[in-house]
């Protein structure tokens, strides 16, 4: 009988488990953060509501053979680690949720949201 109330008990928090919003694997809000195209104009990328706990290399930066990305913002609920190199390697520094933008000298190619507690 204690067998088959756990394995009920597994059954069950399984269940949950997948029941739960995917937005708790994601930070709410954006990220943006600019760079330089080929043809030299500034533009800017914006990252919505972006997946938390893995690392995200950037797109149009984040190829260590690519210019990096520079002035990111965290307009997000979740702090992240923005990292000079691709696949969250090298120097590494801190925003906070909901912060100020970072200085443009502050280079990225790659990014990873604190995973939801």
């Amino acid at each position: 009988m204690k067998l088959r109330n756990a394995a009920a008990a597994a059954l069950a928090a399984f269940a949950l488990a997948l029941s739960l919003p995917g937005s708790a694997l994601a930070a709410t809000g954006e990220f943006s953060y600019k760079y330089v195209t080929d043809l030299g104009h500034e533009e800017t990328q914006v990252l919505t509501d972006p997946h938390s706990g893995k690392c995200i290399n950037l797109r149009f930066v984040g190829s260590d053979e690519l210019q990096p990305g520079y002035g990111p913002h965290n307009r997000t609920d979740t702090p992240v680690i923005v990292y000079k190199g691709a696949n969250c390697t090298g120097p590494e520094y801190r925003l906070r949720a909901n912060g100020n933008p970072a200085r443009d000298d502050l280079e990225v190619r790659s990014v990873k949201f604190e995973a939801a507690a």
